[in-house]
């Protein structure tokens, strides 16, 4: 497994980290979830690469090896560092690849600027506003404030969120995720992450032009039906469904083989 060399952007307000397998095949541009390392797509790069993709994997505002500090912490603020890379990079146009969500954040790149984005490939997709009871929403506040909702997120990540078959490395990877959110100003910018709202990138599906592709975990504990939400997200951007079969939020760690399949067939299908 090769891991390149992090490099880095800079923003206006700060650092964006990222890594790039270079050549000159179809770029695709991949960014995790909240709380997550861009190393959480470890397992496809190879796979990706032997297909002939040059594929970027970018860290979240404030995670992985990002500055701290970030005026902007929303979706808009993700999107714009899509493009932004993207641009940095050639101009594209790119297949974003987001999870959970960063998805909204690649639908709102999607739509700002359709010239620079040819596809979207959505995991574990938190793209519009999911109806959450009061209580669930308290419990979700009151498990990431300080001094233990470092402590409490790792060990939700790593007992909850990979229900199938949890990738070989996981012990490793959570160390690795504890010591980051352990950073001076991580944690802070993870829990104003966790607070965005995914109304706008809600009412900005039906504009999406781009052909679209949808992995979920059937297993994923963030959904109430995950197949339901998969194909009802689908329906209005015309997109198609991939289940990984009882996987939970992480299909790209869980399932890859699933999730290389169905980013070559969109990529395939671009050419």
């Amino acid at each position: 497994m090769n891991t390149p060399k992090t490099q880095y952007l800079d923003r206006e307000d700060g650092r964006l980290s990222y890594d790039d397998t270079g050549g000159d095949g179809p770029l695709v541009v991949a960014a995790p979830g909240m709380g997550d390392l861009r190393e959480v797509y470890r397992f496809m790069r190879d796979d990706l690469v032997e297909a002939g993709m040059r594929f970027v994997t970018m860290d979240l505002r404030g995670m992985g090896e990002t500055s701290t500090g970030w005026e902007h912490l929303d979706d808009a603020a993700v999107a714009s560092d899509y493009l932004a890379l993207v641009d940095h990079l050639g101009g594209g146009p790119a297949v974003l690849i987001g999870n959970s969500l960063s998805c909204a954040a690649s639908v709102l790149a999607a739509t700002d600027a359709p010239e620079k984005v040819s596809g979207i490939v959505l995991l574990g997709p938190f793209v519009r506003e999911v109806p959450m009871a009061w209580w669930m929403k308290a419990a979700f506040s009151t498990m990431l404030l300080p001094p233990w909702g470092r402590h409490v997120w790792v060990s939700y990540y790593g007992s909850k969120l990979y229900p199938g078959t949890p990738p070989p490395d996981l012990d490793a990877y959570l160390d690795r995720l504890r010591a980051n959110l352990s950073e001076p100003g991580r944690f802070a910018s993870f829990r104003s992450i966790s607070t965005a709202s995914h109304a706008e990138s809600g009412r900005r599906l039906a504009d999406v032009t781009q052909p679209v592709v949808i992995v979920m975990g059937t297993a994923d504990p963030d959904f109430p039906d995950p197949t339901a939400e998969a194909n009802g997200i689908a329906e209005i951007l015309g997109a198609s469904v991939v289940l990984a079969e009882g996987a939970g939020h992480y299909p790209q760690a869980e399932t890859p083989a699933i999730v290389v399949g169905a980013i070559t067939e969109l990529v395939g299908s671009l050419a």
